[in-house]
Formats: C-alpha cells, structure tokens, sequence
C-alpha cells in the first residue's frame, strides 16, 4: 500500500462518525488497564472502568472551555450521587427515598435543556453502578467509605480529561461531522423528492411523500443539531473558520427550503407531460443535486475541494426541455408551463446556492448572522423551566414518576427475592425504561437479546482464552464497540457491554457465576420498566395528536406571515424569519415522530393512527407550497392589495381558526366560506405578472386546508379519559 492510500484511508477513518468517541474511550481503558496491571490493582479495573462509561455517557458537545466547566459539574453530581449511597447503602428505608428523590428531581433536570438531561441521567447511571461496585463486596468499613466513589470519579476524571484535551485540540471536527450530517439528510431528501418526478401511472403518490415527511424530520434534526454546536461555539469565541461553518449552515438551510418547495401538484404535472422528457429531466437534475450535496459533505470532512459534479449540465438540459416545451403550441400545456418555468428558477437557485458552497467566506456585514439563543440563563431561568414541567400533562413530568417508580419498584423487588447481583435490575429498567411506549417497547427487545448474544459470546471466551491479559484486551474492546455501536444498533452495543462486563468480574470473582443472575435481572428489569410504562402515567401518543396537529398548524400559519411581510418590504435573511421557518419544520417533524410512536402502540391506542397520517401528508404538502412561497421572497410584488392582500388573509385566519379547534378539541365547520370566497375571487380577478407566483402559491395553500381540515375533524374529537 502507498503512503498516499494509506494517509486516504486513515482519512476516511478520521471522518467517521463514531471514531473519535471510540478512539477517547479506547485511550481511557487502556490507561486505566496499565495502570492497575503495573500496580497489580485489578480490583480497581471496575469501578475505574464504570466510571469512565458514566463519563463518556455524559458527554456533550461544547467548546472545550463550556466542557470543562461541564466536566467539573459532572464531576461534582457523580461525586455527591456515588457517595450518597455508599453512606445509605445499608440503610433501606433511608436509601428508597434517596432513590425516589434523586431519580424525580434528575429527570426533571432534562426540562432545562439537552445538556442537563444528559448530566442527570449520566449521574443516575453513576449512582447504580455504584451500587453494583458495592454488592461484589462486604459493607467497608466507616474510613475506608470513600474507597469505590473515589474510584468511580476517578475514572470519569480521567476521561473527562481526556476529552477536554481532545477538544481542545480537535475543536473543528464535531462541526464537520455535524454539517456533513446535515448535507447527507439533505441529500437522501432531493434523491427521494426526484422520485416524485417519477411519469408513472401507478406510482404511490401518497407513500412516498410520508417517507419524504420522514425524511425531512432527519434534516430537521440534523440543523437543530448543527446550530446548537456552532451556536455553543460562537458563544466562546470567533474566527473565520467558524464563520465559514455558520455561513455553511445557512446555505444548508437556502437549500432545505428551495428543496422543500412545491409549486404545483406533481401527479398532475406527470400525467399531462407524459409522454415528455420534461420531468425525466426534472428527476435527474434532483437527484445529481442530491448527490452534489453528499459530494458536499464528504468534501468537508476529508478537507477537500468541492466539485459540484455533473448537475450543472443537468440543469442545463432541463432548462432546454423546459423552453422546447414553450415553443410548441399547446394549448393544454400553456397553463401549466408557469408551475415549470417557476420550477426551473428554483433549480437554478438551488444550483447557485451549492455553487456558493464552494467558497463560504462568511455573511456579509449587513446581513443577520446571529442564532436563536435557547439556553438557559441563571438560576431564575432554569427554575422556570423546571417549574413550567410540573404538571401531569407535560411528558417529562410522567416521566420523572415513571422512573422513579419503576426504579423503587426494582428496588422492593430484589430485597424481597434477594437475587445475586440484584442491582442489575435498576440498571435494566433505568436503560429500558423510555418516555414513549414504543421507544421503550423497541429498546426492551433489544437489551434482551443483547443481553443473551453478550452472556454467550462472555461464556464462550473465557472458556476458551482463560488469560486474564486476553480476558482484560477484549474488555477493552468490547467497551469500545459499546461505544462505537450505541447510538445506531442498540442489540450489538448490551452485546459488547454485557461480554466486557463478564471479562472484567473475571478477573475479581467468577465471571461464570454472572451468567444466569445477569440473565435473570436484565428480564426482571425489562418487565418492570414495559409495565411501568403500560400502567404509570401511560403517555399514549395518540392522545396527543390533536395537541401536535394544531401546533403544527399554528407554526405553519407563523411562518406564512413571516413569508408574506417579506413580500410587502422585501426579502431579509433576519433571525425572524429564519425563527419562523425552523419552527414551523421543527413542528412537521414533531408531527412525524409522534404518529411513528404511534403506530407502535398497542391497537387500541391506534384509533387515530391512518387519519393521523392523511394529516400528516397534507400540513407536509402545505408546508412544501410555503417554502415555494418563501423561496422566491425575491420577487417582491407591488400589487400585495385587493383580492392577493384578502386570500392571504383569510387563509391566516383559517389556519389559526383550525388551530384552536383542535387544541380545545372543540367541533370544526365543513367548510370556510370566507376562505372559499377568497379564493374564487383571486381566480376571478386578472393576475398582474409580478404578483402570478404569489397568487398561484396562495391558491395552492388554500386549496390544501380543505382536505386538512376534512382530517382534522376527525382528529379534533375527544377521547376517553386519560388513564
């Protein structure tokens, strides 16, 4: 192999996702494992080894100053946690209400924001294994009490370290993993958008624009993850590579809205342009941009130029199809030919904006490059956070009860059955136990078979290789793959962790002597967090949907005003705007997730389910013709008066009327006839050529409410009580 293929794949090893995570926790095992081996100390290696996974859990991305002080806070909970119940873990009585207390008031902690969730349950994590470092010995002695949490800190010190250096050191690279991210969701988005372009008669019209609802969730996700990192950074400091990652992240939002538009019902357009190479074009132009922004992203992770490959003469054969189409005289196409030519300005525009990726040197000085801040600030701002969750009706105040009673459950359990290895329990339920039915449903089938896989493959290996220098290698690696394997493939991650959990108690006890007893408490585990979640506080998601579907509804209605103040003073990139476009996304993709968690709930639960979904298709399609709409902010009309000026009003008010209907739950009219009228009369009245855009737009949206509230009257009555 050369060098130069060599450096190429360590590269692309570089850019992986989960490299550089695996690559600290690998570096923290193996110096923990020197460390004990030199002292011959290998009753250390398990709370060292915990302590470092309660560690690496609580990581979360900042600027390597905003991580040290979330270090140092860490720290400080997993101290006070690890601590708090060496002193009561003899103590029963005393030990449940400092479970039940800890747990309630942690969960709670996630209302604040991201960062604070994953501390809190970082430190409960913390605090049973803890507990299970406790059971492999006697009660310690009244001076030797500060023995296995000062271990156990020790450990998450000694990680927390070594992130903190690699952050330092590597402060760029989370960025380019986030902002490659978002060009590769954006990127699957256009290639499955091409495919509605698709001239077939049988194409499912309807099952691909739900996979493309879907799909937009994940770029959603993925720009909220991007702006949060950058946002964190620019808090620190500034500089021009930073600008040149908050300018990429702009860009990346131009392009999920010219991607996200619709300018015309594209069945339609299939079957009058049939037997034309027209939407051949059309499919193939989005799909080499689609490919183009990969190209993007994997640019930006190798450190490489970007070439926009063959998309350019894609778009030119698609505006020569487009202008061969107008020279003939049809006269069942001319009316459509404006949808077209509006198309092909938008393609055009998205094909100038990924030309604009090449050499992102930042906004300019006029413009509003500033982020929408939503972090907490001080004491006062965090209780109200806090505090604004502590009703039954928010999801994180059910479940904070959820698991504290699920945990206070396991408790009881295993001092009434007092099985070996009991707190195995707690950890169980504390992983399984989720705040939606299905992602807990998902996640306890996983840890099960995980669970079975890893006791296997554990057995397997220490009969096999009864080394302790073996026995300890493949602890190490095993944890590294829990780590490299956990955010995507939850099975194989209880796999490697149970097979380093068996090595290490191997090397301080008999790893044989687990097997059965981690079996027996990972499915006492499951059962009590699947039942907490069936009986405590159930968070059925299609109880929520009318809640969901009128927000939904009212973002949309936002980010219509926010579009159409642009056309009455011209375009402005400000934070308003791009506030109200994210909102109205962030709520199409809430939408999404809750009727996936609902078609995972039992049957019964699911009344709602397929109407839930028709909702969702149409507020998608409607927030496609609003981001057409918002597209061309451009083209400023001088004519926003009289029939433009009504249709837009009344639209407004449709969807805000529509919007409260369903969040009281209260019935909603057949029809709007304000609506109705409106919309007859911007069909009636002769369009001017600077306001045809804005009118057809209009009249599309319109169109839409009408199948949208056909649905939600179907949603928006009410159900049987809560249980």
């Amino acid at each position: 192999m050369s060098l130069s293929s060599l450096f190429l794949s360590l590269r692309r090893l570089w850019a992986l996702d989960s490299f550089a995570y695996s690559l600290r926790v690998f570096i923290a095992f193996t110096g923990v494992v020197l460390v004990c081996w030199w002292f011959t100390a290998l009753h250390s290696l398990i709370p060292l080894f915990l302590g470092i996974i309660a560690s690496a859990l609580s990581e979360t991305d900042d600027h390597w100053q905003g991580r040290w002080r979330a270090l140092l806070v860490t720290l400080g909970c997993f101290a006070v946690a690890a601590l708090s119940v060496e002193v009561l873990f003899n103590r029963p009585l005393w030990f449940v209400v400092g479970l039940a207390v800890s747990t309630f008031g942690l969960t709670m902690l996630g209302a604040v924001n991201q960062r604070y969730a994953t501390i809190a349950r970082a430190t409960l994590i913390l605090a049973t294994y803890t507990m299970i470092s406790l059971e492999n010995r006697a009660a310690p002695a009244l001076e030797n009490i500060w023995r296995e949490p000062a271990l156990l800190v020790a450990g998450a010190a000694w990680y927390g370290v070594i992130s903190v250096i690699w952050c330092r050191l590597f402060s760029r690279q989370p960025l380019k993993h986030a902002l490659a991210r978002v060009f590769r969701e954006l990127s699957r988005y256009l290639q499955l958008k091409s495919t509605l372009f698709e001239p077939r008669r049988d194409l499912d019209v309807e099952q691909r624009r739900y996979e493309l609802a879907r799909q937009n969730g994940r770029v959603v996700a993925a720009l909220n993850q991007a702006k949060e990192m950058i946002f964190r950074r620019l808090q620190e400091s500034r500089s021009s590579k930073l600008n040149r990652y908050l300018w990429l992240y702009f860009i990346a939002q131009d392009i999920h809205e010219r991607a996200s538009s619709t300018h015309y019902p594209y069945h339609e357009l299939s079957q009058a342009f049939f037997h034309h190479d027209v939407l051949f074009r059309a499919q193939r132009l989005l799909a080499q941009q689609g490919e183009t922004c990969h190209e993007l992203g994997r640019s930006l992770l190798l450190n490489r130029a970007f070439a926009q490959g063959r998309s350019e003469m894609a778009l030119e054969d698609f505006n020569a199809s487009v202008e061969q189409l107008g020279a003939q005289p049809r006269r069942e196409w001319q009316s459509l030919l404006p949808h077209l030519r509006a198309l092909a300005d938008n393609l055009t525009t998205l094909q100038d904006i990924l030309g604009r990726a090449r050499h992102p040197e930042g906004p300019d000085s006029q413009e509003d490059a500033s982020l929408y801040d939503r972090t907490p600030h001080g004491l006062d701002d965090v209780r109200e956070r806090v505090l604004g969750q502590l009703t039954p009706r928010s999801a994180i105040f059910r479940h904070a009860v959820r698991l504290t009673v699920t945990l206070v459950a396991g408790y009881g359990l295993l001092h009434w059955i007092h099985p070996t290895q009991g707190y195995w329990i707690l950890l169980t339920s504390l992983f399984v136990c989720q705040p939606s039915f299905g992602a807990t449903r998902r996640l306890l089938r996983q840890r099960i078979l995980g669970t079975i896989i890893g006791l296997l493959a554990g057995w397997a290996l220490i009969t096999l290789f009864p080394s302790p220098l073996v026995q300890i290698g493949c602890a190490v690696m095993a944890g590294v793959a829990f780590f490299a394997a956990r955010g995507r493939r939850y099975m194989f991650a209880t796999a490697f962790i149970t097979l380093m959990v068996l090595c290490c108690f191997n090397q301080v006890g008999n790893g044989f002597g687990l097997i059965w007893p981690r079996l027996f408490d990972t499915l006492m585990g499951a059962g009590i967090a699947g039942l907490a979640v069936l009986l405590i506080l159930p968070d059925w998601q299609g109880r929520q949907l009318h809640q969901q579907a009128a927000a939904t509804l009212e973002a949309n209605r936002a980010y219509l005003e926010a579009i159409l103040d642009q056309y009455r003073h011209g375009k402005r990139d400000d934070l308003t705007y791009r506030l109200a476009r994210r909102n109205a996304h962030n709520a199409d993709a809430e939408l999404s997730t809750l009727i996936g968690n609902v078609l995972q709930e039992p049957e019964r639960f699911r009344r709602d389910a397929d109407v839930g979904l028709r909702f969702l298709l149409h507020s998608h399609t409607l927030l496609n013709y609003l981001s057409a709409l918002g597209a061309h902010r451009d083209e400023r009309t001088e004519h926003y008066s009289g029939p433009v000026e009504h249709a837009a009003e009344s639209i407004e008010g449709s969807l805000a009327a529509l919007a409260a209907g369903l969040r009281d739950q209260a019935p909603l009219e057949e029809q709007d006839a304000r609506l109705n009228d409106a919309l007859a009369a911007l069909d009636t009245e002769p369009a001017r050529d600077d306001s045809q855009l804005l009118r057809t737009q209009l009249a599309l949206i319109g169109q839409q409410l009408a199948p949208l509230r056909h649905a939600a009257r179907s949603i928006g009555q009410p159900d049987a009580p809560e249980l």
